[in-house]
């Protein structure tokens, strides 16, 4: 079994700036994955094409299942809504948010949303500086999935960037998960390096699946993509790797599982 998380960063390649569709399916693919969560994806965006990222992403895998949850409607950092629940998979207008695609069957799809920090936040644009930002509400994407070794529920999130807010927003979604059919694969940006996030899993009965650095793509330093698996004594083996990709800011981290 294969999984993996990716941000996508809209599609966007930090090399040239350019957002080009063969380029994310051509990343997605040579992932070969069975289960794929996304992170920063569009749907409908004008700076992506109108694209619909995790569309696009089940297509260059072949597989059949898919959703996507959108954390927001309209333009992410400047004018948005949020989305109305059950409203993801008919909202016309530009949509930006998290996607879950399964080459297994999904027997049910569940979303979770996490309501954004209450204050602005200083984080480092690059060629810009320190800025304070706004936090933009998030989401938790889960599916029930037929696997080859039973029935598990996978989740696909992308978690606020504001410290102690995404500690306070992972603790929220490990909880959640716990109370869904095991075995739980929870895949996602976390905006939290792994020695912060390991004894928060290890305390609620998870454990990682990957030590692997991921950000920043062209000479990754930190791991803030992660795959946490419950409960943390399933018989599982992983192997890892966090392959460059052509698009994006973030390595793409990929797990290989053994049970």
């Amino acid at each position: 079994m294969r999984f993996a998380t990716f941000n996508l960063l809209h599609g966007r390649s930090v090399h040239d700036g350019l957002v080009d569709g063969e380029r994310l399916r051509a990343a997605v693919a040579a992932l070969d994955v069975d289960v794929l969560a996304l992170q920063e994806a569009d749907r409908g965006q004008p700076r992506s094409a109108g694209a619909d990222h995790t569309a696009e992403a089940a297509r260059a895998l072949g597989a059949d299942h898919h959703r996507f949850a959108a954390a927001l409607i309209g333009t992410p950092g400047a004018v948005y809504r949020l989305p109305v629940d059950g409203s993801d998979d008919v909202d016309a207008d530009p949509s930006y948010g998290i996607g879950l695609v399964s080459r297994w069957p999904v027997t049910d799809w569940l979303i979770r949303r996490l309501p954004p920090a209450p204050i602005r936040s200083p984080v480092y644009v690059p060629r810009t500086g320190v800025v304070l930002l706004a936090d933009e509400p998030r989401v938790v994407l889960a599916a029930l999935v037929d696997s080859p070794v039973g029935r598990l529920t996978v989740a696909s999130t992308h978690l606020s960037f504001v410290p102690g807010w995404n500690l306070r927003q992972l603790r929220r979604t490990l909880r959640w998960l716990a109370a869904l059919p095991g075995p739980r694969v929870l895949l996602g940006d976390l905006n939290v390096p792994m020695r912060v996030v390991a004894p928060i899993a290890a305390a609620a009965g998870w454990r990682p699946l990957a030590r692997v650095a991921t950000y920043p793509a062209h000479r990754p330093r930190v791991q803030f993509d992660h795959i946490l698996l419950h409960p943390r004594r399933t018989a599982w083996s992983a192997q890892a790797q966090a392959p460059l990709a052509a698009i994006s800011d973030h390595r793409p981290l990929v797990v290989g599982v053994t049970s």
